[in-house]
C-alpha cells in the first residue's frame, strides 16, 4: 500500500511538472518567490490594522504566530526528522523534471510555501467579518493554492509534502484564529 501511494505520489507530481509553458514557468517562478509576498503580506497587514484597528494589536501577533510557527514546524521538525530528498535531488527523478527555478534544499516534507500560506488562509478566513469579505477570504484560499501548486509544478515538493503542509498551516491558523477569537472577546468585555 505504501509503495502504492509513493507511486501515485510521483505520477502526479509528474504530471503537473510536465504541464509546462513559457508562461506557467515565469507566473509559477514568481508565486514561489519570497520576494513577491513581502509587498503583498506588507499591504495585506497595512489593510488588517485600517479594518481591526485597536484589535490589529491583538491579531496581528496572533497571525504573524500563526505563520511563523508554520514556517518554523515544517522547516526545523518536520523537514530534518523525516529527510526526505525533494523530487529535484532524487537521482532517478530529477532526470524527468523541468526546473525552470532550480532545486531548492535538500530535503521537502513538508511544504513550507504550503503551511505558511494555509496559514494565513484559514486564520483570515475565520477571523474577517462573515458576508463582506468573501471576495478576500476567496482571495487568500486561491493565493495558498497557486503557492502550493507552484511547488509541485517547478519540481521542488511532491503532491503529499503539500498537503501535509497545508494540514499543518490550517490547524496553526485554526487555533490561532480561535485563540483571536477569545481574547478579542474577553478584552471587549472587559473595558
Amino acid at each position: 500500500m505504501l509503495e502504492y501511494l509513493r507511486s501515485l505520489d510521483v505520477e502526479l507530481l509528474l504530471a503537473i511538472n510536465r504541464a509546462h509553458t513559457p508562461a506557467l514557468d515565469a507566473l509559477m517562478v514568481t508565486a514561489s518567490d519570497r520576494y513577491t509576498w513581502f509587498p503583498v503580506y506588507g499591504l495585506l497587514i497595512i489593510g488588517l490594522i485600517y479594518l481591526f484597528r485597536r484589535p490589529a494589536i491583538l491579531l496581528l501577533p496572533l497571525l504573524i504566530l500563526a505563520v511563523t510557527l508554520a514556517d518554523s514546524i515544517t522547516s526545523r521538525l518536520f523537514k530534518p526528522f523525516f529527510a526526505r530528498p525533494r523530487p529535484c535531488h532524487d537521482a532517478n527523478l530529477a532526470p524527468l523534471l523541468h526546473l525552470p527555478d532550480g532545486c531548492g534544499g535538500q530535503f521537502g516534507f513538508l511544504s513550507s510555501h504550503a503551511a505558511n500560506s494555509m496559514a494565513l488562509a484559514v486564520f483570515l478566513a475565520i477571523v474577517l467579518p462573515a458576508g463582506r469579505f468573501r471576495g478576500a477570504k476567496l482571495a487568500v484560499f486561491l493565493w495558498a493554492g497557486l503557492l502550493s501548486y507552484s511547488r509541485m509544478y517547478l519540481g521542488a515538493h511532491y503532491p503529499t509534502d503539500v498537503l501535509g503542509g497545508a494540514a499543518v498551516g490550517g490547524l496553526l491558523g485554526w487555533a490561532a484564529a480561535t485563540a483571536y477569537q477569545k481574547w478579542s472577546h474577553t478584552l471587549k468585555s472587559s473595558t
